[in-house]
C-alpha cells in the first residue's frame, strides 16, 4: 500500500504534516477528512519502503525490536512496552500500529496473533514472535530478530548499491547521447552544410542518426516509458517473472552476485527460524515465501515436500540443482551433527562475506567498462564533427 505525504489544517486551525498509508491519493484524502483534517497539499512518500506490504523505513523496525528487547529483558511487561515505544515512534503510521498490537494484546490475544494483523510484521517475525511467546523467551529472540534485520538490510543495501551505479551511468549514457544527437550535432551538421562539402563516411552516419533522432523523439521517449510500462506488467505474469528470476540467477556478471545474496538470505533466515525453536518445516515453509526470487521459493518448496515424507535436506537440496554444493555438504554436516542451526548461520556469515568481496569486484569491473563506453560514444561523435573540419584545413592549405 502506498505512502502519502501530506500537510493541512487540523479542527483547532494548527498546521499537521505526516504521512498516511492509502490505496490511492482519492483514499488518502477521505482517510484525512475523516480525521478532521483539510488538506492543504499530498504527495506519494518514496522515503519509504515496503516491509511484507506496510510501508515505513527499516531502520525503525530494528530500533524497536532491540528497545522491545531490552524492555522485556528488564522486567516490563508487553503492554508496557508497547505503550512506551508506541508514544516516542516518529512515525504516525507506525505509532499507530503499535497501539492497535497493544489493545489487541489487552483484549487477550498473544503477541504473534496481534502482530499477524499488520502487514509491516513478516511472517518470520511473527513466526519468531510466537517461538519466543512459547519457548518463554521472547526477549532472546527480539535480540535474534534484530541482529537479523540487520544484516539483511546491510546484504540488501549492498546489492542496492552493486546495482544502482552501473544503471545511473547506464541512463546517463543514453541521456547524453540523445542530447548530442539532437542538440550539438545539428548545429555542425548545418555547419557543413553551409559549405556543400563531401561528408566523411563517419561524419555522414552520426549526422543521419541525428536527423533520425529529431524526427522521431517522441518515438524515442514513448519507447522508452512503454519499455518500463510494459516490464512492470510483465513482472506481475508469474511465468515472465520465474523465467526472469531463473534468468538473473545464471546472468553473465551479476548472476553470481544474486546467487550468493540468495543464498545468505535463505541460510540466515532458516537459521535464525530454527535457532528459535520454529520446526524444520515451518522454517522451509516461511523461508519460502521470504526468497525474493520464485526459483529458489520453488527450490524450498520441493525441499520442504521431501522433508515432509522422511527426506532429509541434503538429497532434495542437491536435486533442487539450485544451492551450491558447498552449502548443501555443509548443511548435511549440521544435520549429522545435529548443530543444524549453527552450520546454517556459519553459511551465512561466509556467504554476506562473499557478498561484500563480489559487489566490490562488480563495482571495480564494471565502471571501467562503463567509462571506456561512454568515452567511446562521446570520443568518436566528437571525432566525427570534427573530421570535415580537418579535410577544410587540408583544402584551405
Amino acid at each position: 500500500m502506498p505512502f502519502y505525504k501530506y500537510a493541512g489544517v487540523n479542527k483547532k486551525g494548527e498546521t499537521v504534516k505526516g504521512s498516511i498509508d492509502a490505496d490511492d491519493e482519492k483514499g488518502a484524502r477521505q482517510a484525512l477528512l475523516a480525521q478532521g483534517v483539510r488538506v492543504d497539499s499530498l504527495k506519494k512518500d518514496w522515503t519509504k519502503i515496503e516491509l511484507g506490504g506496510g510501508g515505513m523505513k527499516p531502520k525503525e523496525l530494528v530500533i524497536f525490536t532491540r528497545q522491545f528487547a531490552t524492555m522485556i529483558n528488564a522486567g516490563l511487561s508487553i503492554i508496557q512496552g508497547l505503550e512506551i515505544l508506541a508514544a516516542q515512534s516518529e512515525t504516525p503510521y507506525f505509532r499507530s500500529i503499535l497501539r492497535k498490537v497493544k489493545n489487541s494484546v489487552e483484549e487477550g490475544k498473544s503477541l504473534s496473533d496481534s502482530l499477524k494483523d499488520h502487514k509491516v510484521f513478516t511472517d518470520l517475525y511473527v513466526n519468531l514472535v510466537a517461538a519466543g511467546e512459547v519457548g518463554g523467551i521472547l526477549d532472546t529472540i527480539l535480540d535474534r530478530l534484530a541482529i537479523f534485520l540487520e544484516k539483511n538490510a546491510a546484504t540488501t543495501a549492498k546489492i542496492k548499491s552493486a546495482m544502482k551505479y552501473p544503471a545511473v551511468v547506464t541512463i546517463a549514457t543514453i541521456l547524453i547521447t540523445i542530447v548530442l544527437l539532437y542538440y550539438v550535432v545539428p548545429t555542425f551538421s548545418q555547419l557543413f552544410m553551409s559549405n556543400g562539402q563531401q561528408l566523411p563516411g563517419l561524419t555522414q552516419v552520426i549526422v543521419d542518426m541525428s536527423e533520425w533522432v529529431q524526427n522521431n523523439i517522441l518515438l524515442i521517449i514513448g519507447a522508452i516509458v512503454g519499455l518500463i510500462i510494459g516490464f512492470k506488467m510483465l513482472m506481475k505474469n508469474p511465468k515472465f517473472r520465474f523465467a526472469f528470476h531463473r534468468y538473473a540467477l545464471n546472468a553473465p556478471i551479476v548472476g553470481d552476485l544474486i546467487r550468493k545474496s540468495a543464498v545468505a538470505r535463505f541460510t540466515r533466515t532458516l537459521g535464525t527460524l530454527v535457532s528459535s525453536g520454529v520446526p524444520l518445516v515451518d522454517g522451509l515453509e516461511v523461508v519460502s515465501r521470504t526468497s525474493g526470487n520464485l526459483m529458489i521459493e520453488k527450490a524450498i518448496i520441493f525441499v520442504r515436500q521431501k522433508v515432509i515424507e522422511g527426506s532429509d535436506m541434503t538429497t532434495p537440496l542437491t536435486e533442487a540443482g539450485v544451492f551450491p554444493s558447498m552449502v548443501v555438504q555443509m548443511i548435511g554436516v549440521g544435520e549429522a551433527t545435529g548443530a543444524m542451526d549453527t552450520m546454517l548461520n556459519k553459511i551465512a556469515d561466509f556467504y554476506e562475506e562473499e557478498v561484500d568481496v563480489a559487489v566490490d569486484g562488480l563495482t571495480s569491473m564494471i565502471e571501467p567498462i562503463l567509462m571506456v563506453v561512454i568515452g567511446g560514444i562521446v570520443g568518436t561523435m566528437m571525432v566525427a564533427m570534427y573530421l570535415p573540419m580537418f579535410s577544410m584545413g587540408k583544402a584551405v592549405g
